[in-house]
């Protein structure tokens, strides 16, 4: 009797165990997912922002070059 209690203990605690290491793989494996995600999102997000700051870039060259023009017409 002893010994088959200790053996339904075991095994239950042997089950709970499974379970949580199953549950716990599951979970790595979506924060694994989540996070190629989210690394590809910032990676488009930085690609979008560049092209922003270039265009920016470029629309304050093209007012400086029309700002020189209009200084130098004045001349």
């Amino acid at each position: 009797m002893f010994f088959e209690k200790s053996r339904d203990r075991w095994k239950a605690k042997c089950r709970e165990a499974k379970i949580e290491v199953k549950r716990l793989k599951n979970r790595v494996r979506f924060l694994e997912r989540s996070k190629k995600h989210w690394k590809s999102r910032v990676k488009e997000l930085e690609a979008a922002l560049a092209m922003v700051k270039a265009k920016e870039r470029e629309k304050e060259e093209e007012l400086e070059q029309l700002k020189n023009t209009f200084y130098c017409g004045m001349l």
